[in-house]
């Protein structure tokens, strides 16, 4: 079954658990054929394969430091629809991904199951942030502008959420799922 999850806290610490480069797939996040494709229903399956193509031990390292983010270059998440790209990410806790752009589609994904689309402000603070830095985002409210603190280097930048106030009580809420049920109540 699909996992509940949690509502977005106004603040969010985790480590950069990946950098990636431009055009990033939804291939590249999670691979089709058909070994992968074989277990789709099985979330902790296949979310083991996350970026396997890239870094074979993204997944290993996302359940062992309990989540964490992902820092991505132009047009993250391109290519095709598949939902399962923001799906597993989001059961292995990685509760960001601050991008320069994103694949439209892909964005409207992650939105769905509850993780949050930054882009930065200024594409340049890209360079600044490296694997492994510790990052503090203050998320209360949802505002178009967030100061991202990375804890490791001692700078702050600021990245943008640019969401409609739908997509603003989806991620609140952990998901557009648990923004449905949270209704129901």
């Amino acid at each position: 079954p699909l996992p509940i999850f949690k509502p977005t806290p106004d603040r969010l610490t985790g480590e950069v658990l990946l950098k990636l480069g431009d055009n990033i797939s939804t291939d590249d996040i999670l691979p089709g054929g058909t070994e992968i494709m074989s277990v789709r229903s099985n979330i902790p399956e296949i979310s083991k394969y996350l970026f396997v193509h890239i870094d074979k031990k993204f997944a290993g390292r996302a359940l062992e430091k309990g989540g964490g983010l992902i820092v991505g270059g132009e047009n993250y998440g391109q290519g095709s629809s598949r939902e399962h790209a923001a799906l597993a990410p989001k059961f292995l806790n990685v509760k960001a991904i601050i991008a320069k752009s994103f694949a439209r589609i892909h964005m409207a994904n992650l939105i769905n199951f509850g993780i949050l689309p930054l882009t930065f402000a200024d594409k340049q603070d890209y360079l600044g942030i490296v694997q492994g830095d510790v990052l503090n985002i203050e998320v209360k409210g949802l505002k178009k502008h967030l100061l991202v603190r990375n804890l490791t280097q001692g700078t702050t930048i600021e990245v943008t959420l640019c969401l409609s106030a739908l997509e603003k009580s989806m991620v609140k809420e952990g998901g557009k799922l648990a923004a449905i049920k949270a209704k129901q109540k």
